[in-house]
C-alpha cells in the first residue's frame, strides 16, 4: 500500500475528506518525528512502540574482498509491537 492508498483507505474508514486525512496523518508523523529528534519513544496504544536507539561502533567484513572496516556508531529507530499485534501476526492475520 503507498502513501495515496492508504491516504484514501483512512479517509473512506474515518469519514473526513482526503485532504484533511492527509493534514492529519503529516502532522502526526511531524509530531513523531519532533519526539524521535529529542530521542523521546512513542508509544500508540494497541499499536506498539517507535524509540531511537543507538547502534555502537563495530567491525564490518566485506564478505567480498574480505576488507575489514569500522562502522561508526549511529542511531537507529525501532519498533516493539504490542503483544496482541505479535498474537495477530502469529495467527496470520485473519482476526
Amino acid at each position: 500500500m503507498n502513501n495515496k492508498e492508504f491516504i484514501a483507505a483512512l479517509a473512506a474508514k474515518a469519514g473526513y475528506s482526503q485532504e484533511d486525512t492527509q493534514k492529519l496523518v503529516k502532522t502526526t508523523l511531524a509530531a513523531m518525528a519532533d519526539n524521535f529528534e529529542a530521542g523521546e519513544p512513542v508509544q500508540v496504544s494497541g499499536f506498539g512502540t517507535f524509540e531511537v536507539k543507538k547502534r555502537l561502533e563495530r567491525v564490518m567484513v566485506n564478505p567480498s574482498t574480505g576488507l575489514r572496516m569500522l562502522v561508526p556508531p549511529k542511531l537507529v529507530l525501532n519498533f516493539k509491537p504490542t503483544a496482541s499485534i505479535k498474537e495477530k501476526l502469529k495467527k496470520g492475520g485473519n482476526e
